[in-house]
């Protein structure tokens, strides 16, 4: 009965995407073939829970991010993990390992094969056992350079009719641009001029969902990745998937129908699998792909990253708490994903509607002085706005008006990890930021590729001799960072859905209190922002409350002193 139910949506979710274009007989047939697959794997797969908890942390990093010449690189970092991030991380996010063509794995040529060097699916199914792993679905473009461009060249099969192509009269003066490169591409092929969309750049063409075959082919990889041990799938770039003339081309009615037959055909599946959507977009965009409850598991809080730095470089938590205070809360067994720091660049899109003009100029100023380049997107008028900041989470918060020098730069560092750790939802902290990498202007030099700044790969040998010599900075770093994720996961209050609620203490202190599913633990988590002591009224109640982080807390006249850029978790639990 439950299944015949599902199948009814099913149906109905193809029927808002597809009709008129297809008639009830090709979206019944459609719909068997989907649950054929389902059917399929379901009979050579027996029921595997996904649960989250306190204890859910996540690391981002490629596959080679640790490598060395002996090895496949995930083996490599199989090895490295187990040594030194297992107690601290039960989740990993293996950015794109397929074969690639360009942007660093998002030029996908094969979504069925791993890049030799970097690994195979045993490598993948064996890290799955004791971790849950997650891997992109380069699901909105392809690579010019793979199969299934050439096959469309072709009019062959895998890859016939895959790709978007629009002719002259396609108007695209109201699409929303993520990059500032030209948008159409003139092929004369087929016997006609047709123009090739490229949304992320040259190398990277957009596919037609508009084509059902695209979308089956999509459910297809989603379920040999769930095959091969992967739990959480990242939907890359997912806004941009359905055109239409005449629109913005942005997260349009049947992009969303697509994340729920997604989430649905994942929750027939009997290993249980999380979806997340990729959606570097203002706020209420962003909150969009939780649907009903019925998209996305997970998204990104992209507003947290900017935000964040932004508190912590003008000592003022204004914009931050004025955030915090509108963000809902999650639904059970949804989450945000919170992160400072990725393989991108801080994106600039989420502060939209949040930071004025004056405050956004500024804050570009001053990740400039601190070494950032720039990606930009084009905007209606054909004139450029900031993208992104192409800058280390280390160079970011390294100097602030306020502290030129950069006297206080570890201590700004943690505190930002600190918040995003405690903050409500489940924190994902990239491999780079947990040693503190700074930029890498060799690279940059090498490819001029802004992002690869912050795309640093490791030596294995290299960075477990740093890690063993306890006065090197990636040591430092590393048992700082990993230090506060060792405690979170045993704190019920900082399960990903225990509730949050904004304290406002002024706009030097950031705030809020974390209470436990259960009630019984509560947490208030407290930041010092400035470069200066600062001294914050506090109720008796708490005063025999124990800090979680570090040494007892100094109360003086009702008032609790914290040192420049200090963190405490006050809990009435130990």
């Amino acid at each position: 009965m439950l299944f015949q139910k599902n199948q009814k949506k099913i149906s109905s979710i193809l029927r808002t995407i597809y009709k008129p274009s297809l008639n009830k007989k090709d979206i019944d047939h459609l719909k068997d073939q989907i649950i054929l697959i389902i059917k399929k794997f379901n009979q050579n797969n027996s029921k595997k829970k996904f649960t989250i908890s306190e204890k859910t942390s996540l690391v981002i990093c490629y596959g080679d991010n640790v490598n060395s010449n002996q090895k496949s690189s995930i083996q490599v970092f199989q090895n490295f993990f187990k040594k030194k991030l297992s107690k601290y991380f039960n989740a990993i996010h293996f950015l794109p390992f397929y074969p690639s063509s360009s942007d660093s794995g998002f030029a996908v040529k094969d979504h069925y094969k791993i890049e030799k060097r970097i690994g195979n699916w045993s490598d993948i199914k064996k890290i799955s056992k004791s971790n849950h792993v997650m891997a992109d679905i380069v699901i909105n473009h392809s690579s010019a350079r793979g199969l299934w461009f050439k096959n469309f060249l072709r009019k062959k099969r895998p890859g016939k009719d895959y790709f978007l192509t629009v002719n002259s009269k396609f108007n695209i003066s109201k699409v929303v641009r993520p990059r500032d490169h030209k948008l159409l591409k003139k092929i004369d092929i087929f016997k006609k001029s047709d123009f090739l969309w490229r949304t992320f750049s040259a190398d990277q063409i957009d596919l037609d969902f508009k084509n059902p075959s695209v979308l089956l082919r999509f459910i297809k990889i989603m379920v040999h990745l769930v095959s091969n041990g992967i739990t959480i799938f990242r939907l890359d770039a997912i806004a941009y998937l359905w055109k239409k003339n005449n629109t913005n081309c942005i997260n349009l009615k049947q992009t969303h129908e697509i994340v729920k037959l997604l989430r649905l055909v994942a929750n027939l599946l009997n290993t249980q699998t999380i979806i997340i959507t990729e959606t570097n977009l203002p706020e209420k965009e962003n909150l969009s792909y939780f649907g009903k409850n019925d998209e996305a598991n997970w998204i990104y809080n992209f507003s947290l990253p900017p935000l964040l730095i932004h508190a912590f470089l003008f000592e003022n938590s204004s914009y931050l708490n004025k955030w915090s205070k509108n963000l809902p809360n999650t639904k059970f067994k949804n989450s945000y994903l919170n992160f400072i720091a990725s393989h991108d660049g801080i994106g600039m899109r989420p502060t939209e509607g949040i930071l004025n003009k004056k405050s956004l100029n500024n804050f570009l100023k001053r990740l400039k002085k601190n070494g950032s380049k720039f990606s930009y997107r084009k905007v209606q008028n054909k004139s450029r706005k900031v993208y992104e900041a192409n800058i280390t989470i280390f160079d970011a918060l390294k100097k602030s008006d306020t502290d030129p020098n950069g006297k206080f730069y570890l201590e700004r560092y943690v505190s930002a990890h600190s918040i995003m750790i405690s903050f409500e939802g489940i924190p994902a902290v990239y491999l780079n930021s947990l040693f503190g990498k700074s930029n890498d202007e060799a690279k940059y030099i090498i490819t001029g590729n802004n992002r690869d700044v912050n795309r640093y790969k490791w030596n294995y040998k290299d960075i477990s001799k740093k890690l063993k010599n306890k006065n090197s900075k990636q040591s430092i770093f590393y048992q700082k960072i990993s230090n506060l994720l060792l405690i979170k996961r045993n704190q019920k209050a900082f399960h990903p859905n225990a509730s949050r609620h904004n304290i406002n203490l002024g706009s030097k202190i950031f705030s809020f209190k974390r209470i436990s599913i259960n009630k019984k633990q509560t947490i208030i988590c407290i930041t010092n922002l400035s470069s200066s002591i600062q001294k914050v009224p506090l109720n008796k109640a708490y005063h025999n409350w124990h800090n979680l982080i570090g040494s007892k807390i100094e109360i003086k006249n009702k008032l609790l002193k914290l040192k420049p850029y200090e963190t405490i978790w006050l809990s009435n639990k130990r």
